[in-house]
């Protein structure tokens, strides 16, 4: 679920693209790259961290030209590493060229084998290098041409950007899965995963990047190829239940809109009877808004999270009950005193955390507590760029919601139903991807290995490739 951020034709393209990328921090914490280009080289930085504590000036000196691209990233494919970081530079007939992706490929271990079996060598694990070893093979002249070749041989989710010498180029694979949109600052064109780094900069919003669609930017020039074509739409519904920002616009939707009705039509769905309304922070607040204003039960920040947890923190030696949910959360007594309270969450997946949460609001004088998620029961693991645990991590692959209730120690849970989340977002079913919620995966799983015919045996491959 990686931030990819890029802009072309700026008189100053790596301050603008570290705000961009800025704004795109909750897409990926692991680490933050960039390139950029002058008409004559690429220019790259990269490092493990925050962006905020990746660049400074001495490195925006050495990021010059008028073009960049960066990245954070949140690893699903390939180890947490330096040498994962992206972007991933290589040099071709096509000159210099920087990638960074959001996304998984589900063949990138065949293809891979097949690459190192010719000769190939790897500069890292993640999947994305994989598009730039087939690339950098392309016997065709024109790197358009190259770039669509190169893409119809992969499958699965990537958004995409490319920058050589003297332009930026972006792509959405054909069945739309992951965001990407185009924005202009003045002269400027700007890509970018969410429409929230946009507003950082001042840019407009124009439209999105079509699915199969390659964009071209030389200057002020922008030139769109039609190149990729799949039988369906699969755009992630994760991006509008947990991942994009509430203030992006995603998929030609606003998340905030699509939020608020999430939790509008959960009130509809499964009322029950109480005092107050609490969201889990911050997942669950655009969703308990709009379950307080449809059910006319007050809507009260009962947590309160800590927004300076980092990644780890260190846990004191004696044992404290539930402390790495305290150290997160802290409940507001005087609120949730002799209270019926419903709380809502945006999903639950191992089923531990909202165990503990639960827990947490009870001993804080809560006389009832209700459970109400604002999507439905997630069932199954993604293999399109959400890290998601295997199947059977899953507290719903093999629990009833009855079970799940009675395993976090709620007095009544309920799920938003997949029509009711479908008409949250506005769309109809077919254009999204839903497998997390159903199993049924829009693309097949054909390549992921030699001996991978049965389909638990393809989605067992590629589990244990997630974890490597």
């Amino acid at each position: 679920m990686c931030g990819i951020f890029g802009i072309a034709n700026h008189s100053d393209p790596a301050r603008m693209a570290y705000l961009g990328l800025y704004a795109l921090q909750h897409r990926g914490q692991e680490s933050t790259g960039m390139s950029s280009s002058d008409g004559n080289q690429v220019y790259t930085h990269k490092a493990m961290g925050y962006v905020a504590d990746v660049y400074d000036e001495d490195v925006f000196a050495k990021l010059k030209g008028s073009n960049a691209i960066g990245h954070t990233r949140y690893s699903t494919a390939g180890e947490s590493s330096e040498g994962n970081a992206q972007p991933i530079v290589v040099k071709c007939t096509y000159g210099t060229v920087a990638l960074v992706h959001n996304g998984n490929l589900i063949n990138a271990v065949g293809l891979r084998e097949e690459l190192e079996r010719q000769g190939a060598i790897f500069q890292s694990t993640s999947d994305s290098e994989v598009i730039l070893h087939l690339l950098a093979r392309s016997q065709t002249h024109d790197l358009l041409d190259a770039l669509a070749e190169t893409l119809a041989k992969v499958q699965g989710a990537f958004s995409l950007l490319l920058l050589t010498e003297d332009a930026l180029i972006g792509v959405r694979d054909p069945n739309g899965f992951r965001p990407l949109s185009i924005g202009k600052v003045n002269g400027s064109y700007v890509l970018a995963s969410e429409t929230c780094a946009f507003d950082l900069i001042g840019a407009t919003y124009l439209r999105e990047v079509e699915p199969g669609e390659i964009v071209h930017i030389r200057g002020e020039e922008l030139r769109s190829v039609k190149a990729l074509h799949a039988p369906r739409l699969a755009k992630c519904i994760f991006e509008h239940v947990y991942f994009s920002r509430p203030d992006s616009i995603v998929f030609g939707r606003t998340v905030q809109t699509s939020r608020d009705l999430m939790g509008r039509i959960l009130a509809e769905e499964s009322p029950v009877d109480a005092d107050l309304v609490v969201p889990i922070p911050d997942s669950g607040v655009s969703a308990a808004i709009g379950y307080s204003q449809k059910s006319g039960i007050p809507f009260a920040f009962g947590l309160i999270r800590n927004h300076y947890v980092g990644r780890t923190f260190i846990e004191p030696k004696t044992t404290i009950r539930h402390f790495g949910v305290k150290v997160k959360l802290n409940p507001i007594k005087e609120l949730l005193t002799g209270k019926r309270v419903i709380l809502i969450d945006d999903s639950i997946v191992r089923g531990t955390t909202s165990r503990k949460i639960v827990k947490m609001v009870r001993a804080a004088g809560a006389k009832e507590v209700h459970m109400r998620i604002s999507c439905p029961p997630t069932l199954s693991p993604c293999f399109y760029g959400i890290d998601t645990p295997t199947k059977k991590e899953l507290i719903a692959s093999s629990h009833t919601v009855p079970e799940i209730c009675k395993y976090i120690e709620a007095d009544s849970l309920a799920y938003l139903s997949l029509p009711g989340l479908i008409r949250a977002v506005g769309g109809k079913g077919n254009e999204f991807c839903t497998a997390c919620y159903t199993g049924q995966y829009p693309l097949d799983f054909a390549d992921i290995g030699p001996d991978a015919k049965a389909e638990d045996r393809q989605l067992d491959l590629w589990e244990a490739s997630l974890k490597e």
